[in-house]
């Protein structure tokens, strides 16, 4: 590895250590930070210190927000009855960018994995629980991602609310549109047929 002056070389250093960002990566940003304004390095600065300071979770879905209530609770055009849970904010955009689903969210804040030491202790489940309590909810979508954690956090959800005399449902898996069946691993093709619908 080339010799750096130490300001850009720790500049490298921190970059690396964000995720998807390899040595040369990172050596790109640190240089186009390096020629970059004083000013739109402030500008950088001041934005990775407001997301730190200016953003908490929404008190009642978990998901990032800069007030009390997130942008999705606040709506009151979305349907209460219906929940979305999911294991990160950032899962929410996934969903959102369909326009299919006008209902609220719930953000776990990951996943079951015992052998990582997370349990439902961990994740915002609790709180789940309590607002399915509230009598609002009918119905509790599950779209938590299609991996053996996801799916032990899907099960244990749904044997926890459906006591409650709640509709939990899971989202469909399998066969990505645009794909060929002969690339289909067993496991996603069995996905598709147990997850078939009638046309």
């Amino acid at each position: 590895m080339p010799d750096f002056a130490e300001p850009l070389a720790r500049l490298i250093t921190e970059f690396k250590r964000l995720p998807g960002i390899g040595q040369k990566s990172a050596q790109r940003i640190a240089f186009h930070v390096l020629r970059a304004s004083r000013e739109d390095a402030e500008h950088l600065a001041q934005a990775l210190y407001d997301v730190k300071d200016k953003l908490g979770l929404c008190r009642v879905c978990n998901n990032i927000s800069d007030s009390d209530l997130c942008q999705y609770c606040r709506d009151s055009g979305r349907d209460q009855k219906l929940l979305c849970v999911v294991e990160e904010p950032h899962n929410i955009v996934g969903i959102e960018v369909t326009r299919q689903f006008s209902g609220v969210y719930h953000v776990l804040h990951g996943a079951l994995s015992p052998l990582r030491g997370i349990g439902p202790e961990q994740l915002k489940i609790k709180s789940l629980v309590e607002r399915i309590g509230q009598g609002a909810i009918e119905e509790v979508i599950v779209a938590t991602n299609p991996n053996v954690e996801g799916e032990a956090t899907a099960i244990y959800i749904s044997k926890l609310l459906k006591p409650l005399g709640i509709k939990v449902t899971r989202i469909a898996m399998g066969i990505p549109v645009g794909s060929d069946l002969e690339f289909a691993d067993e496991v996603t093709m069995w996905k598709a047929i147990e997850g078939r619908r009638e046309i």
